[in-house]
């Protein structure tokens, strides 16, 4: 046995072309800095079964590995190994030696440029084979049916790359299969009735892909299953009854498809359940009060679905809730006081629905922000949730003496003078109509829920617009901070109405901020109009733009918030691409237009230039200028708008917050540019030299996850900046593997270092 792993070695690994030790057993070479081609001679150790060459930089093509017959465990994972040719639609031939390899239990190649195709030959490779590692590999094409074949496979991971086709059936003969993770691919059509033949899975994963149909029934009947994601698909279907038989789930993502109906009663069935997320779908209904059966649960998200009726209060049983999204439904009603009782809930939101009473303050609430309940009918409470008093009522006898007062005296001689003024008004409006003309302090309320503010209340509001309550200016007029007659604070945008274009750029800002609704998009307000003023009332954001903590001196962000900001935005423009009735794109992401609220939660603002699409729509052509730097190729060159090209200012966004590096730098000239910076930095593997200042630190215990956890936001950035729009990921898919970068970068950092991945 040689171990050689968990040092600084590198350069090339140089063998002599006889290389042969004969009684070589296990070599160790993970985890080093080891660099250029794998040397063919290291298949004359013959006696090889084990061969640890993960987290290096070796690339060049994958080695015939078939000579070593003896092959128990081969890893070659993280490393820019591609496959034996330069084409990406050619086969990847290397999978086929490895036929020879029959005592192979163990094979991963993740985390590799592939760039090929899997040939249909793997179905060959050994039936001993237990592990097969590949995910994130550019692999493209159809799975085989052949892999049906390794009947003693426990572990399948073909997550992250470019597969498309079926689900092949053959997949139901793996009888000893427990993980199947096909995630974040391109596979469509129906989930096959095969898996339910797999008793021994226990994860499921095939959330982002375009799968349709319902959900299998006889999922139901697979009672070893504990983790099941489906999310971010277009499933259609209900909710299968017996889906509830699986007593052991621990947890269930279906979020992102369009799945109806109602949710059962027998949800108190899953009685171990730690997640549970049916977010942005079609159900309907009322919240089953039974859900308290779900004693384990500590994340529950029904939002964005069509939920209606009262907020159950046996909510308030489920004690460990830390997590509970409610928003984006027509929940009516008020906030169950029982809530009070979950004392480990850090994240809570009703906003966007039909609430009202009094919003408790006790327990959780403490720490609960005004977002939480923004947009319902009537909520009341304490000042900080930024909603009105509540107002006590008189006493049943008090209002009980003055009903009787009011019916013996004044009620006749009201009736009297209600018919007199009747006649006289029918008389009047008989001679002439009347048409008022508009003053200053007029104002337009354009939905039920805006705010009518006179041009009076935001000129005292502002200081009448000074240059101390100034807050940014953009390229149709000024924002400057207000606060409004009843003491809340706001940020008021004051539109120029010298400059061209300004009045269509506020219809277009008043068009789409009163039709959406979600919590990383700027809040609106109202709007205050007339003939000479134009201005819109929206949220005030205390910790002001990105841009700002971006480019600062006072100001820092750190690997995780930056993270957490990157989520938002995606989020924002997932909701405005997918979320909402028709799709909005919003043409102008950058920096300066993402506001950060009190608690560094992320609001994308400034809709100026946005469009709106009709039904069916997934193109316009504009003559709108973008921000130069951020618009996609097709935008500057043909005027096209799409969401293809918010996916492409996002991913310049994602490169600019990580390597703090304006794509208009000096250093970006006609040779060189942002992205070009960084795919370089990728494939070079230097990624550590092109962050953002104060991100890696080589002494930090950490720094290994952490550059792990900034190469896979760069690789996701250069997926969103493909030069066909048609060729890039679109924002669903960002969204989820952003959550899984967080995920993996949260979980690394909060617990020791250790190499249990095997």
């Amino acid at each position: 046995m040689l171990g050689l792993s968990f040092n600084k070695f590198s350069g090339s690994l140089r063998l002599p072309w006889k290389f042969s030790l004969f009684n070589l057993e296990y070599l160790y070479l993970h985890s080093n800095q080891l660099s250029g081609k794998i040397p063919n001679s290291i298949t004359n150790a013959s006696k090889l079964t084990i061969l640890e060459m993960s987290k290096n930089s070796f690339s060049g093509s994958v080695p015939d590995f078939g000579n070593l017959r003896l092959l128990r465990r081969l890893i070659f994972s993280d490393n820019s190994l591609s496959g034996s040719t330069n084409s990406p639609n050619q086969e990847l031939v290397f999978f086929s030696t490895l036929t020879n390899c029959q005592y192979l239990k163990l094979l991963d190649v993740s985390g590799n440029p592939l760039n090929g195709i899997l040939p249909p030959s793997i179905g060959n490779i050994t039936t001993s084979l237990e592990v097969f590692w590949a995910h994130n590999c550019n692999i493209k094409g159809i799975i085989p049916s052949g892999i049906g074949n390794w009947s003693s496979l426990r572990y399948l991971y073909l997550d992250q790359n470019q597969l498309t086709g079926f689900i092949p059936p053959t997949i139901g003969k793996l009888k000893q299969l427990q993980i199947l993770s096909l995630y974040e691919n391109r596979l469509q059509g129906y989930i096959p009735l095969d898996l339910c033949r797999l008793s021994n899975m226990g994860n499921l994963y095939l959330n982002d892909n375009i799968l349709t149909g319902p959900i299998p029934e006889c999922f139901g009947e697979v009672k070893s299953l504990r983790d099941i994601n489906l999310g971010s698909n277009m499933l259609n279907s209900t909710i299968p009854s017996n889906f509830w038989n699986l007593g052991d789930l621990l947890f269930l993502n279906l979020s992102s498809n369009s799945l109806s109906g109602q949710l059962s009663s027998q949800i108190s069935s899953l009685k171990v359940i730690n997640q549970l997320d049916l977010s942005s779908n079609q159900f309907s209904g009322n919240i089953t009060s039974s859900i308290d059966g779900c004693q384990s649960l500590e994340f529950l998200s029904l939002s964005n679905n069509k939920f209606e009726g009262f907020i159950p209060p046996s909510l308030g049983n489920v004690r460990g809730l830390s997590t509970l999204d409610l928003s984006n439904n027509n929940l009516s009603g008020s906030i169950p006081k029982s809530l009070e009782n979950l004392h480990l809930l850090r994240y809570f939101n009703v906003s966007y629905n039909k609430l009202e009473g009094e919003i408790p303050n006790g327990g959780p609430f403490v720490n609960i922000t005004a977002q939480s309940f923004v947009n319902n009918s009537a909520l009341c409470g304490v000042k900080r949730f930024q909603v009105p008093p509540c107002i006590e009522k008189n006493t049943r006898r008090s209002r009980q003496k003055n009903i009787a007062r009011l019916m013996k005296y004044i009620l006749p001689s009201f009736i009297s003078v209600i018919i007199l003024g009747t006649i006289v008004i029918l008389l009047l409006m008989r001679r002439r109509k009347t048409k008022r003309v508009p003053t200053l302090d007029d104002d337009i309320s354009l939905g039920i829920s805006w705010r009518r503010a006179s041009y009076i209340e935001l000129l005292r509001g502002t200081n009448g617009f000074s240059e101390t309550n100034l807050l940014g200016k953009g390229s149709f007029g000024s924002v400057f901070k207000g606060t409004l007659s009843d003491g809340l604070n706001v940020a008021v945008k004051v539109f120029n109405l010298q400059l061209e274009r300004v009045v269509r750029s506020f219809d277009t800002e008043c068009e789409i901020l009163s039709s959406v609704r979600h919590r990383n998009l700027v809040q609106i307000f109202g709007c205050c109009t007339n003939l000479e003023f134009k201005a819109l009332i929206l949220g005030y954001m205390s910790n002001g733009s990105l841009e700002k903590w971006l480019y600062s001196e006072n100001y820092c962000l750190d690997l995780i918030q930056r993270l957490k900001i990157a989520i938002d935005v995606a989020l924002a423009l997932e909701y405005l691409h997918h979320g909402h009735t028709y799709p909005v794109v919003h043409c102008d992401i950058k920096p300066s237009n993402v506001l950060l609220d009190e608690d560094m939660t992320a609001h994308l603002g400034d809709f100026g230039i946005a469009k709106l699409f009709d039904e069916g729509e997934t193109m316009v052509q504009t003559k709108t200028l973008a921000t130069i730097g951020y618009a996609a190729p097709e935008y500057g060159s043909e005027g096209k708008v799409s969401r293809n090209g918010d996916v492409y200012s996002y991913g310049i966004l994602l490169l600019e917050m990580f390597t703090g590096k304006k794509p208009t730098d000096n250093m970006f000239n006609g040779e060189m540019s942002l992205k070009d910076y960084v795919h370089e930095a990728l494939q070079e593997n230097v990624v550590s030299e092109i962050v953002a200042s104060n991100l890696l630190a080589r002494e930090d215990q950490h720094f290994g996850a952490k550059e792990e956890c900034v190469s896979s936001v760069f690789s996701l950035a250069i997926k969103c900046l493909t030069i066909s729009p048609e060729e890039r990921i679109n924002i669903i898919e960002t969204v989820a593997a952003l959550k899984r970068i967080k995920a993996k970068i949260v979980a690394n950092t909060a617990r020791p270092l250790e190499d249990n991945r095997y």
